[in-house]
């Protein structure tokens, strides 16, 4: 496949016929006012090594060297090959709460961007793993499905804000149950348990789980061999939630300020249903170390990645041939060589009968 890393340089190519026409009109009102200066045969017999070929010459070698100069500096790259590399690696899901009560301010700067801190901490110590990203409220839904491009799951993770997710409420066994659907058909009752290669949910979230039995599907999770790490982030004596842009918080139909506290005893009932672990995240890197800790215990297996190879680099070739036609240019001269013009490489004396 060919193509230009910098295509939008050729658009200076625009402004070679723009330098033709000028040289066009400059030789045209040179010609005039040689005419004007006397008769012509007269004038050309006192400049007798004068040359009307060879500026053209020279000029149009200008021009082809601008345009491959222009070219180079698009960049024209061929190649690029898909191909299937199999690494040493786990996969891992990151299924991220972003409902209105992750916003409050328990840990600093708040509980959702505390989790943002500790998955890019997560991220960067991954090299030959796999990561997908399934953020949820009272809905779920797949941010980013499985890659090892963590430059995009970062990318990803930090436009995660909770309007992405108009229904609030905290739906923790449909996030898991996307989470696992992430993997692929394990999730299908027909198909065999997948141990090929160690999966994990990590899952993040306060707790304040009213939606659905999360436990359950937890549970089915361990059944496909997929282990459930739990984070929960807050504290237990709560917090309330702040309205984003005002000094005010989130109150209840009857006026009360709504105060979220995080529900450990959950978490940690779909930790052990789902046969992990489960930490607290807090201001410190406790929970960072943590989950590495258990991440690495994960026996790693050999995982199939399509690989793109990178394009391949052609501008040396363009620029190397306007090294070429410099060269040429610099040992053409505009006035005849006595030596050469003998030869009569570029024609003058055929210009010269015509005229």
């Amino acid at each position: 496949m060919f193509r230009f890393a910098n295509i939008e340089v050729l658009w200076l190519l625009s402004t070679i016929p723009a330098f033709i026409v000028a040289y066009i009109l400059l030789t045209r009102r040179k010609r005039r006012q040689l005419e004007a200066f006397g008769d012509p045969a007269l004038v050309e017999q006192l400049m007798p090594n004068a040359s009307h070929v060879r500026p053209a010459v020279k000029f149009s070698i200008l021009m082809v060297a601008l345009a491959l100069l222009i070219i180079a500096a698009a960049r024209p790259q061929f190649g690029q090959s898909e191909r299937t590399e199999k690494r040493q690696g786990i996969e891992a899901i990151v299924a991220l709460d972003i409902s209105n009560s992750m916003m409050a301010e328990d840990v600093a700067p708040n509980r959702l961007d505390r989790a943002k801190q500790m998955l890019s901490k997560l991220m960067d110590n991954m090299v030959d793993d796999k990561v997908g990203l399934v953020v949820f409220a009272g809905d779920a839904f797949v941010q980013l499905p499985i890659t090892c491009d963590y430059v995009s799951a970062k990318m990803f993770l930090n436009t995660t804000k909770p309007d992405l997710i108009k229904t609030q409420g905290t739906a923790i066994g449909q996030a898991l149950s996307t989470s696992i659907r992430c993997f692929g058909a394990i999730d299908d009752p027909d198909s065999p348990v997948k141990n090929d290669v160690n999966r994990a949910i990590i899952l993040i979230t306060d707790g304040e789980n009213h939606e659905d039995d999360a436990v359950a599907v937890a549970r089915r999770a361990k059944e496909l061999g997929i282990q459930v790490l739990v984070v929960g982030i807050g504290k237990p004596e709560g917090s309330p939630i702040p309205v984003p842009g005002t000094n005010n918080f989130i109150k209840d139909r009857s006026g009360n300020v709504v105060v979220s506290k995080l529900n450990e005893e959950m978490c940690r009932e779909i930790a052990q249903a789902g046969g992990g672990i489960y930490v607290r995240c807090d201001n410190t890197n406790t929970a960072t170390r943590a989950i590495q800790k258990q991440l690495d215990t994960l026996a790693t297996q050999e995982i199939e990645t399509q690989v793109y190879t990178d394009y391949n680099e052609q501008f040396q070739s363009f620029a190397l041939m306007v090294l070429l036609l410099l060269v040429i240019d610099f040992f053409i001269f505009n006035r005849k060589n006595k030596t050469l013009s003998r030869l009569d490489i570029f024609g003058e004396s055929r210009v010269r009968n015509q005229e």
